[in-house]
């Protein structure tokens, strides 16, 4: 079958993917110069993301994916299809969870007040966090380059979205290293390779996947995306929003999220 895409989109695609893994670098530089965490924010902007996951998966992403497979397949097949592949993208996020350590989950969120003395352990926490949002973040980068590969109203909220959730991973890997070490240059060095584990992804999903791709595949990935994304805003935002304390903040950065989505998919 043929393919529409092209060199450009796929450069656009990986610098989009870039950029969303690079926002782990914020956290990082806000931990050093921030000497209270602003609760209420990250909890609204936490909300927010998952809103716009939430929303651009269910009202975007599923119905271009089935969509795409009504077009080859029978209407009940072309159901099957895309379901499996939505829980199958679930199954596949919640397998790298439960294979992480419990103590190092990168669902663990830190504050910047709660460093303490420099310690081995706190630089052991640190490292073994970095490792574990690493991991993490390496489904999320290809789930980020297939999206974008699928076109700019689709890709901008969920880079935007994926980039406010990496600055509180940042700030994770950033707080005991550099309150263990006391050097900036290190926290923000291993900040920064979590990040970059969401392009490395996608590196990993342009060489195995661009080379069979075809509407089929396509929308097999959107519809495993689409599944990806929900389980991230359940599992990850929603509960690391509440755990700030913030409720009303979380909540109401979810319908705003879920509006702004709704606004620019009307306007693109």
């Amino acid at each position: 079958m043929e393919t529409t895409l092209t060199i450009e989109a796929i450069l656009l695609a990986l610098g989009l993917t870039l950029v969303a893994g690079m926002s782990t670098a914020i956290g990082s530089v806000l931990a050093f110069f921030t000497r209270a965490t602003n609760t209420r924010f990250l909890s609204g902007a936490l909300g927010l993301s998952a809103g716009v996951m939430i929303y651009v998966s269910f009202m975007e992403m599923i119905p271009e994916a089935l969509g795409k497979l009504n077009s080859v397949y029978a209407e009940d097949a072309a159901t099957i299809y895309m379901l499996l592949a939505f829980f199958g993208g679930m199954g596949l996020i919640a397998l790298i969870d439960f294979l992480i350590p419990e103590d190092e989950n990168p669902h663990e969120f830190h504050r910047v007040e709660e460093m303490g003395k420099n310690s081995e352990k706190l630089k052991r926490t640190g490292v073994m966090l970095a490792l574990a949002i690493g991991i993490h973040n390496f489904p999320e980068g290809m789930a980020t380059f297939v999206s974008a590969l699928d076109g700019l109203d689709v890709a901008i909220p969920i880079v935007i979205a994926i980039a406010i959730h990496n600055i509180p991973e940042g700030i994770a890997v950033s707080v005991p290293i550099y309150h263990a070490t006391g050097n900036r240059r290190k926290a923000l060095t291993y900040s920064i390779w979590t990040g970059l584990a969401e392009p490395i992804g996608a590196l990993f999903g342009m060489a195995f996947l661009l080379p069979f791709w075809t509407p089929t595949i396509s929308a097999l990935l959107l519809a495993a995306v689409a599944g990806i994304m929900v389980f991230i805003s359940l599992d990850e935002l929603l509960p690391g929003a509440e755990e700030y304390g913030h409720h009303h903040f979380s909540i109401g950065g979810v319908i705003l999220g879920m509006m702004i989505m709704a606004v620019s998919l009307l306007i693109l």
